[in-house]
């Protein structure tokens, strides 16, 4: 075995004000699977985590409780910990950000900063609820839309007509906290000087530490100018108070990924962690590796505010930043009305946690692509691939080295057969390293599916009833169960459970060394069914139970945010118009050619529609909530394509498109059938 890696491992930090869900698995999963390859692999990898706990929305969360911030983090803190253990992931520290260590050496860190000139100050105007005593971010105000009076419109963009605007622009603006209205106030703030650092991202985005599709991102954001970054809130506040400010606290995003290295430091002082170093790790010239795996919504924060802030105050920046996509649910994003909004909880109330893991494995790739959870696929592909060919190369064989006293043959009956499963052992170790766990699964598969032809073809049942074929059929079984166990090697990452049970089986551990030797002659232990086939009524019972955990009704908008605005609309039919009115708006087919994201914009997308004969027009829609961009490409929908242009903050708008749904982030854009073509009127 070559020398052993030092390797640091992080995944994001789940905020500790809800509950994990499946959503929020894909990168744990992703993550665990990884590092266990590493420590199989025989390397030296830790994996830290921690909630995030700090924020406006968790001191008010506590609030609604009745619960001191402190209380409320905790509890969760022992949810998400509950339900990522029962996913089986290997955390080495799971912690908080709302720690000691994390309180000094953000201290630390800004304080460094501060002392080489790269914080500024500067007063800004915010809207204020005099009431709650309390700064509102544009998101905790709304009111009526100055442009096109839609009501129930949100502090910086309108979603009926996607005019942008600040929260004191609205009519009547209310405070979601309190009801009342909010006033104009002004603060100083904090800022660190992001834009100083722009040649330097240039080269640290472009060396191989990102995803070519995630360099390319940050190019537009670098080549477009980067802005000074707002690291500081004003009290009250949860979280830690910036040193030498009064009423001035770090901005979560400031002492989240600091969090990172306050859990390995809690890990370093441990027990279990103390034969590690925490300089070695984290000073500037450190010679270990350092991975984060994050989902592509955080990408700015890890890509270009983390590695900036490292460089300044004498610390390594990541090896890697593994950026994955989300998940869908049978094509859609995840629904509480649908019930495919599923927590981790619910999930294993029901179901083996790890058909999950291989079913996010066969998805799993090194790039940034979305994955979708089909429940249908989900239910067959399980039971076909480790039930159906996996666990039924060691019950179909096991029996048969049973009857013969559990010993296996030194012979190999089929040189070439096992030659392939050796030779595969490179490859695959090759693809998750890559984390293309996918393409993994499906060279294990195709091995799993030669292991099987071949005992269907030699037929060791058939023989056994022959006599003077006792050594044939242990020669041929005992290939099976070599077969078995190479295959469980290459899955022990994914199926950590069952690669126990299968090291109990075998009477023999499973590391994955760099040759793969056959077993010889050896005892094996009587074989005990390792899997049961997924239960389509179980899923079902699932998705069934997670539409009666969907809230049933509105609370009162003054005195809860809402955190995912995933509620019925209770609008009322607006006032008659005539036929000659309606006759007046011109609907049209067109195709939507690209679609992207707009810089600074919270809720819009940036959409260039066909409307066919060469025609396009550029148009801005709120709908960022429900649909990826790349997700838009290639449909068609319906615009208004006379309405008058207007100049927005982002560029012209130039139309309307339509879109329908029962809440804001469970929205739809009309689409019409198949046959549609642009330019065509809707009658």
């Amino acid at each position: 075995m070559s020398e052993a890696r030092n390797i640091l491992v992080t995944s994001a930090l789940p905020y500790a004000n809800g509950s994990i869900h499946l959503g929020h698995m894909v990168e744990t999963v992703q993550t665990d699977i990884w590092v266990r390859f590493q420590k199989q692999r025989g390397h030296n990898c830790t994996y830290v985590c921690a909630d995030d706990a700090h924020g406006t929305a968790i001191m008010l969360r506590a609030e609604q409780l009745g619960l001191d911030p402190e209380q409320q983090i905790a509890q969760v803190n022992e949810e998400h910990q509950t339900d990522f253990s029962g996913f089986l992931i290997g955390f080495d520290n799971f912690y908080s950000t709302h720690s000691p260590e994390n309180q000094r050496l953000s201290s630390e860190i800004y304080k460094t900063l501060k002392a080489k000139g790269k914080i500024a100050e500067r007063s800004i105007t915010q809207a204020y609820d005099e009431e709650k005593g309390l700064f509102l971010a544009d998101r905790y105000v709304k009111g009526t839309c100055p442009k096109c009076k839609a009501a129930d419109q949100y502090g910086d963009n309108c979603e009926a007509c996607s005019a942008t605007y600040s929260p004191m622009d609205l009519i009547d603006p209310i405070s979601v906290h309190s009801g009342t209205r909010p006033v104009p106030k002004e603060s100083k703030h904090l800022f660190f000087k992001l834009p100083e650092y722009t040649e330097f991202l240039k080269q640290w985005t472009r060396a191989g530490h990102l995803q070519d599709e995630v360099a390319n991102k940050l190019s537009e954001w670098l080549e477009g100018g980067l802005k000074e970054w707002d690291i500081s809130r004003d009290a009250p506040y949860f979280g830690f108070e910036i040193p030498g400010e009064k009423d001035k606290f770090f901005y979560v995003w400031l002492d989240a990924p600091i969090g990172y290295m306050a859990s390995f430091e809690n890990f370093c002082n441990s027990p279990e962690g103390a034969h590690l170093n925490f300089d070695d790790y984290w000073k500037q010239d450190s010679q270990c590796e350092l991975y984060h795996f994050i989902g592509k919504d955080i990408v700015n924060f890890h890509a270009l505010f983390w590695p900036a802030i490292l460089k300044e105050t004498g610390h390594r920046t990541p090896t890697k930043v593994c950026v994955h996509g989300f998940l869908t649910v049978d094509g859609k994003k995840m629904s509480k009305s649908r019930g495919t909004f599923v927590n981790a909880s619910t999930y294993l109330k029901h179901l083996n946690p790890e058909y999950l893991r291989y079913y996010y494995a066969t998805k799993l790739t090194g790039g940034v692509d979305d994955i979708d959870l089909n429940t249908d696929d989900f239910v067959q592909r399980v039971n076909s691939d480790l039930v159906g060919k996996v666990i039924n190369i060691a019950s179909r064989t096991a029996k048969f080295i049973g009857k013969a006293g559990g010993e296996l043959s030194s012979n190999i009956a089929d040189p070439e057969l096992w030659q392939k499963f050796v030779d595969a052992n490179a490859s695959i170790a090759e693809l998750y390293e890559q984390r293309e766990f996918s393409k993994a699964m499906r060279e294990i598969m195709a091995l799993a599916d030669a292991a099987n032809e071949y005992i269907a073809a030699q037929a060791p049942w058939s023989l056994a009833k022959q006599e003077g074929n006792e050594q044939l059929v242990q020669d041929v079984c005992t290939l099976g169960i070599n077969c078995f166990k190479v295959l469980m090697t290459y899955l022990k990452p994914v199926l950590p459970n069952t690669a126990t049970a299968s090291e109990a089986f075998l009477n023999s551990p499973l590391p994955w060394p760099e040759h793969i030797e056959f077993l010889g002659a050896h005892q094996i232990n009587t074989f005990k069914p390792l899997m049961s086939r997924v239960d389509a009524d179980k899923v079902k019972a699932m998705i069934e139970e997670s539409v009666e955990l969907a809230p049933k009704a509105n609370p009162e908008p003054a005195a809860v945010a809402s955190a995912d605005n995933d509620w019925l609309s209770k609008e009322p039919i607006a006032d008659e118009i005539t036929f000659d009115d309606f006759a007046k708006v011109d609907l049209r087919i067109v195709l939507i050619a690209n679609a992207e994201h707009v810089e600074g914009a919270s809720k819009l997308l940036r959409l260039t529609l066909d409307l066919g004969n060469g025609e396009t027009r550029n148009v801005f829609a709120g709908i960022k909530s429900a649909y990826k961009p790349e997700d838009l490409i290639g449909k068609h929908t319906v615009m208004v394509a006379n309405l008058k242009p207007r100049k927005m903050k982002f560029g012209m708008s130039e139309g309307m498109v339509l879109a329908a749904g029962p809440g804001k982030s469970e929205l739809y854009i009309l689409e019409p059938n198949d046959g549609a073509q642009p330019g065509m009127r809707v009658m």
